[in-house]
């Protein structure tokens, strides 16, 4: 019975923002939450299930690009772009230094206090990734190594955690080389926890670069 009622209040509520004339820019306005131009937010109704495993969050962005960088952001750093952690990683994607060099900013400081330069970090880092992971993800997705069956999106994660070597290693190994971080968190737990999002908009580049306009 609780979780019938959950499940409608979550429905109750998604109409009456919706009647109320809800526009996509106010999602903006929420904390950690960031659209570019070129990204569509496709807003989904939870089901009865999913609403009875977690707390009711809107905007419910499902397994859209939008709603992949959203679950990573929540894991690193709750969404928050001005975070530095123990080991010196930063923003809402937690990036390190050296990293932010590889896609053109070095200036860490104004990096933390600007939120669509963090955005476009994270969209150029992916890029990069998903060239050198181009073979890997051609010929891992949809297999099953150690439990975990690999997709785009969940090598793309890895990456982002551990690096593209760490996962090379990882894939090629079949799961026997793997990687965690400084909290313990492993390369493993990334490909399962973010797999199967929708990051077939994200376009491989090499040479990925941060650009504001």
């Amino acid at each position: 019975m609780i979780k019938r009622w959950t499940y409608f209040l979550g429905l109750i509520l998604l109409i009456t923002l919706i009647s109320s004339g809800f526009k996509a820019f106010e999602v903006e306005k929420l904390e950690g939450f960031h659209v570019e131009d070129d990204e569509v937010i496709t807003y989904l109704v939870p089901t009865e299930e999913e609403t009875s495993k977690v707390f009711f969050n809107f905007p419910f962005t499902g397994k859209s690009y939008v709603g992949f960088k959203q679950a990573i952001a929540v894991k690193e750093s709750l969404g928050l772009y001005d975070l530095v952690n123990p080991f010196g990683y930063m923003g809402k994607y937690q990036f390190g230094k050296s990293t932010l060099r590889t896609v053109g900013i070095y200036n860490a400081a104004e990096f933390l206090k600007n939120p669509k330069m963090q955005e476009k970090a994270f969209k150029a880092l992916l890029a990069r990734n998903k060239w050198e992971l181009r073979k890997e993800i051609d010929r891992y997705e949809g297999k099953v190594i150690r439990g975990v069956k690999i997709t785009e999106s969940g090598i793309l994660a890895a990456a982002h955690l551990g690096g593209a070597g760490s996962v090379k290693s990882f894939l090629r190994s079949n799961g026997a080389n793997g990687f965690t971080d400084g909290f313990g968190t492993s390369l493993r737990s990334y490909m399962k926890r973010f797999g199967g999002y929708d990051t077939s908009n994200i376009v491989a580049n090499p040479d990925a670069k941060v650009k504001m306009n």
